[in-house]
């Protein structure tokens, strides 16, 4: 085997000596493979394989004028033969391998040589089935054959050493043949000597090689005018827009619309902020600046809420005149000149429709629990019934009583008694 490979090592020498070293790095390349993993010299459980033949891919690419990377994928069908110490368990049947390994060729010539010895090196992994993986360190040697248009022939043995507890060492041979992925430039075809040019637009362009004889352009376009692509009168040469029409203005871009939304800058009122054709291009107005727009503010020359959808924020006037409805221990009547005040609360009700209310009826901590809830209830009552009088929809109110829980002074005194005495009106929204 040695002499054979110094055979042609020395024969592969004499081809080279008569090339001139012109070599380039080799181009990005793909291979198709055809060669046989050799098992032969591993232990093996009787019946796994011994040999088997896979076929494959291969990427090559150059690194320098002697060094290629080479990425290798190779598929074969087989009973891996691993070691049974690993309680690996046996395969019974053939299943898919496949190998991944990444290697540096490296070539005592260069390319342009027709025969070059090479040595290889890498890691690899095997998958058997998916199942197990066997990492691997490839290294060998090879012949590359010169093809035609920057293609080869590859003979390559590898010894396969083992890498990891489930990889068996194995020899691996092959023959593959790469394809450049771009072809080589042939050489130009020498053409005759071309007739006297004849230049009918005087251009500068010969008809010839005018694709438009008839009208002056330039040289960079082939004797045509400098084209105008979006035909908004701007060249492309001068367009920045050159397939969007546009103006000369805007150096052939459309107007432009700063703020997105998606009027022109020179019909937008408000050019930097976003808003609406209806407006100008300007946002919806807040004419009472309340931070409630115009189209969903209520009352939009009247500051208020949000709440309230733009208009006044009724609580204010609401504990105003809640203040003034007191009663004494143990009563559940108002004067018809406090009661009077509710009509207020009548006009802002029927003025906000969306408003409703919660009267909420009160007491000092005198007397007990019982007779306390009772009486709050009856007094949050008396506003109830005369805001119903005057014509608010029942439907709107809501009451409650709840005793001494809610005091607004202490109940030690007789004024934070008097205070706690009350009935309060929570607007709603």
């Amino acid at each position: 085997m040695k002499r054979i490979v110094i055979a042609i090592c020395i024969l592969s020498l004499g081809f080279n000596a008569m090339a001139q070293d012109t070599a380039t790095v080799k181009q990005p390349s793909i291979a198709l493979k055809l060669g046989l993993l050799d098992f032969k010299k591993t232990n093996h459980t009787d019946g796994l394989t011994k040999t088997a033949v896979n076929f494959g891919l291969q990427y090559l690419q150059g690194v320098s004028k002697h060094i290629d990377f080479v990425a290798n994928l190779d598929f074969a069908s087989l009973k891996y033969p691993y070691y049974t110490s690993l309680k690996v368990p046996a395969a019974s049947k053939n299943q898919d391998y496949m190998a991944l390994d990444f290697n540096f060729n490296y070539k005592l010539l260069t390319d342009n040589h027709p025969v070059v010895p090479y040595i290889t090196g890498g890691i690899g992994v095997g998958a058997d089935h998916f199942s197990y993986y066997s990492a691997y360190v490839p290294m060998g040697g090879g012949l590359q054959i010169k093809a035609n248009q920057g293609s080869f022939v590859m003979i390559q043995a590898t010894y396969r050493a083992e890498a990891s507890s489930l990889t068996k060492m194995h020899n691996a041979y092959s023959v593959a043949y790469t394809l450049p992925l771009k072809l080589r430039n042939k050489k130009p075809v020498m053409l005759p000597p071309a007739p006297l040019p004849v230049d009918g637009d005087n251009d500068g362009v010969v008809d010839s090689l005018d694709k438009c004889p008839t009208q002056a352009g330039t040289a960079k376009y082939f004797g045509c005018p400098i084209p105008d692509t979006d035909n908004d009168g701007v060249n492309d040469e001068l367009d920045k827009c050159p397939n969007q029409a546009g103006t000369v203005k805007y150096n052939g871009c459309p107007i432009p619309d700063t703020d997105k939304d998606g009027i022109n800058d020179e019909q937008d009122k408000c050019p930097t902020v976003a808003g609406l054709s209806r407006y100008g291009g300007c946002p919806i107005p807040d004419t009472d600046k309340d931070g409630v727009n115009d189209e969903e503010d209520k009352c939009p020359t009247e500051a208020g809420i949000s709440a309230n959808h733009g208009c006044a924020d009724l609580q204010p006037m609401l504990n105003e005149i809640a203040s003034n409805l007191k009663f004494a221990s143990g009563k559940v009547l108002i004067t018809k000149k406090v009661l009077a005040k509710l009509d207020a609360v009548v006009v802002a009700l029927n003025k906000y429709q969306n408003v409703s209310l919660d009267i909420v009826g009160n007491t000092d901590n005198t007397g007990t629990k019982k007779i306390n809830q009772k009486l709050s209830e009856k007094r949050a009552a008396v506003v109830f019934k005369y805001l119903v009088k005057k014509g608010v929809d029942a439907k709107r109110l809501s009451k409650q009583g709840v005793a001494d829980t809610h005091p607004i002074a202490t109940n030690k005194t007789k004024k934070g008694r008097s205070q706690n005495r009350r009935t309060d009106m929570n607007a709603k929204y």
